[in-house]
C-alpha cells in the first residue's frame, strides 16, 4: 500500500511541474500542436482587410438582400408590413380553431393567381431540396439522406390534411424539420400551403 502513495505522489508532483503554474507569463510562445486552429485566415468584425479595395473588412449587403423574417428586399417600405410570426390566436396567425386544426384558408387572403405564385417561388426556395419539386419527397437531400425518408406531400396521408395543419406544421416543424416561422412570415406560409394543394391536385391527374 505504501508503494501506492508513493507512486501516486510521484505522479502528481511530476503533472504539477509538467503544467507548470498557472498564469504565469513565458518569454518563449507556446506550442500550438494544430496552428491553423490558432492562426485562421478569417475576417473578424470591425477589422481592416486588405482583400477589399477599399480596405474595410465590413461589406455592405449585397443589393436585393432580404433580412430574416422580411419579406421585401432592403428599402422596399412595404416589406416592413410582413415581419409577422404568428402573433395573437386567429386561424390567420395560428391555422387553429381552439384546439383543432382548422380546414380552408382564411378570409384575410386574397386567393388570386399571385397569391399562388408566391407560393410556388416561397416553396422552390425553403421546401425543395428535401420535399422534392414536386413534393414527392425525393430532393436533393433524399441523395444524401435515406433514413428517415423525407414526407412525401403528394400521397394520400397529407391529402387528408386540413390547410390549418399544414400551415402549423410549416410554422413549428416536425420531427427533423425545423420550424419556418422565422424565415416565412405568416401569408407566405398560406401561400406555400395553397401551392402544396396545387401540387396535390397535380398529381391526381
Amino acid at each position: 500500500m505504501r508503494w501506492f502513495f508513493l507512486i501516486l505522489a510521484i505522479a502528481s508532483i511530476t503533472l504539477a511541474l509538467a503544467l507548470g503554474p498557472r498564469g504565469t507569463k513565458f518569454s518563449s510562445p507556446p506550442f500550438m500542436l494544430f496552428p491553423d486552429m490558432d492562426n485562421q485566415y478569417k475576417l473578424k468584425a470591425q477589422k481592416p482587410s486588405f482583400f477589399f479595395a477599399d480596405g474595410q473588412g465590413a461589406r455592405p449587403p449585397v443589393e436585393g438582400t432580404v433580412p430574416l423574417g422580411l419579406g421585401a428586399p432592403l428599402g422596399d417600405e412595404a416589406g416592413s408590413s410582413r415581419l409577422d410570426y404568428s402573433r395573437g390566436d386567429s386561424y390567420y396567425s395560428t391555422g387553429l380553431f381552439g384546439d383543432f386544426y382548422g380546414k380552408g384558408f382564411p378570409e384575410e387572403l386574397t386567393m388570386d393567381e399571385a397569391f399562388l405564385e408566391r407560393g410556388r417561388e416561397r416553396y422552390q426556395i425553403t421546401c425543395t431540396p428535401c420535399h422534392g419539386t414536386s413534393g414527392n419527397g425525393a430532393g436533393i437531400v433524399s441523395k444524401y439522406w435515406a433514413m428517415p425518408p423525407t414526407a412525401n406531400l403528394v400521397d394520400a396521408r397529407v391529402k387528408e390534411m386540413p390547410e390549418g395543419q399544414i400551415f402549423w406544421t410549416i410554422t413549428h416543424g416536425k420531427g427533423l424539420m425545423g420550424p419556418y416561422n422565422g424565415v416565412l412570415p405568416v401569408e407566405d406560409r398560406w401561400a406555400v400551403t395553397a401551392y402544396l394543394r396545387a401540387l396535390q391536385a397535380a398529381a391526381d391527374n
